[in-house]
């Protein structure tokens, strides 16, 4: 197995998980295999995620037709069903979890998406699921909105592990990475342990070249100076990013600061890198792996992309290299008339929107198969 590329990026550092959860993944042993085969060090899931497993498979119906039954309505359905999904594969991955020292072997469930602007109920709701799973190698997944960053301090020095998801911006990975550090000195400063509290910041890739490229496509179309620049600049914003992120994530994380904590066993808030399957056809489809294996970071994939980078992968540490090259890149938006925050403030708030939509949706579907019963 050491010719397969998967199994050869965690030896630069980089852990593999999947970006995906079905019920039979997990029951028919295949989720064991891709953990023994393939290197996987963890899984990642959302309400699109389980709103396409439920609604595109027989797997749940017995299921849910016995929770109504018992009179169990659908969002009570909904969180017995997810909780189940999610304890089975964290128990497939607690071998792992226990050999790296609570480093890999995750899990993540994401909390209710409508609560993404409500810091209150985002902090109930983790709460609520943290103690449901119960289990130690799963993280609550909690948006980086503005009302998200106080619910990531809160939970963070509770001891609640938290994945921090729909994170597109520099500036608003810095307050990630502040919020998580706030939290873990909080916990500190109440005489309680901080080695068993885990965070990753889940920083969205592919969505950024999706949003930004048709600019850059339209600039070019149009001639003139801005043409060769929107031409040298196109389809490298997004790893751009995620080059400059890493620096920041070790900027943070190399400071005295974080070291104090290091040294009672806190550990660092990892760079998990979402959104990496490619969605233009004229790009690799490893392009967002490729791109950005460096030490201590996490990329996330969906099924499609795992196959791929089993069967081509070319893994080499690219993440430091080209930095000052990726810094250039951002730079030169703002002449071709481009901000990257109103980029990231749309791709934070459609972001919302594609998980409240298949949530809605996988409600109504529930609905539908609970009234069958």
């Amino acid at each position: 197995m050491s010719g397969n590329p998967l199994k050869r990026l965690e030896t630069l550092g980089q852990s593999i998980w999947l970006d995906y959860i079905r019920r039979d993944l997990i029951t028919s042993g295949e989720l064991r295999r891709l953990i023994e085969e393939d290197g996987l060090r963890g899984m990642t899931s959302n309400p699109s995620i389980f709103e396409k497993a439920i609604t595109g498979s027989y797997d749940y119906d017995d299921n849910i037709r016995a929770l109504a039954l018992e009179g169990k309505g659908v969002q009570a359905i909904y969180d017995v069903v997810t909780v189940r999904d999610v304890q089975s594969a964290a128990d497939e991955f607690r071998p792992l979890y226990d050999k790296t020292g609570g480093k890999d072997g995750y899990v993540s469930l994401e909390v209710n998406p409508h609560l993404a602007h409500d810091t209150k109920g985002t902090i109930h709701e983790a709460r609520r699921l943290w103690d449901r799973l119960n289990r130690p190698n799963v993280f609550i997944k909690v948006p980086a909105t503005v009302e998200g960053l106080p619910a990531i301090q809160q939970l963070i020095g509770e001891g609640i592990s938290v994945n921090v998801t729909l994170l597109f911006g520099l500036p608003r990975y810095r307050q990630v990475a502040e919020a998580y550090i706030a939290g873990i000195e909080a916990r500190a400063a109440q005489g309680k342990a901080v080695n068993h509290v885990a965070s990753v910041a889940s920083f969205f890739v592919s969505r950024i070249d999706g949003l930004v490229d048709p600019m850059l496509e339209k600039l070019a179309a149009q001639g003139g100076e801005k043409a060769e620049l929107a031409k040298k600049v196109h389809g490298q914003v997004a790893i751009a990013s995620a080059k400059v992120a890493y620096r920041i994530y070790k900027e943070i994380f190399g400071h005295d600061r974080f070291k104090r904590l290091a040294g009672n066993g806190a550990g660092v808030q990892r760079l998990l890198w979402a959104s990496t399957g490619t969605k233009n056809p004229d790009y690799s489809d490893v392009k967002y792996i490729e791109g950005l294996i460096g030490p201590d970071t996490i990329n996330t994939v969906t099924l499609e992309t795992l196959d791929a980078y089993r069967d081509h992968g070319d893994p080499k540490v690219r993440l430091e290299q080209d930095v000052k090259e990726a810094r250039w890149v951002l730079e030169r938006l703002p002449e071709l008339g481009i901000s990257i925050d109103n980029v990231t403030r749309q791709l934070e708030d459609e972001g919302v929107q594609k998980f409240n939509q298949p949530f809605d949706k996988l409600m109504e579907t529930l609905t539908q198969k609970s009234s069958h019963s």
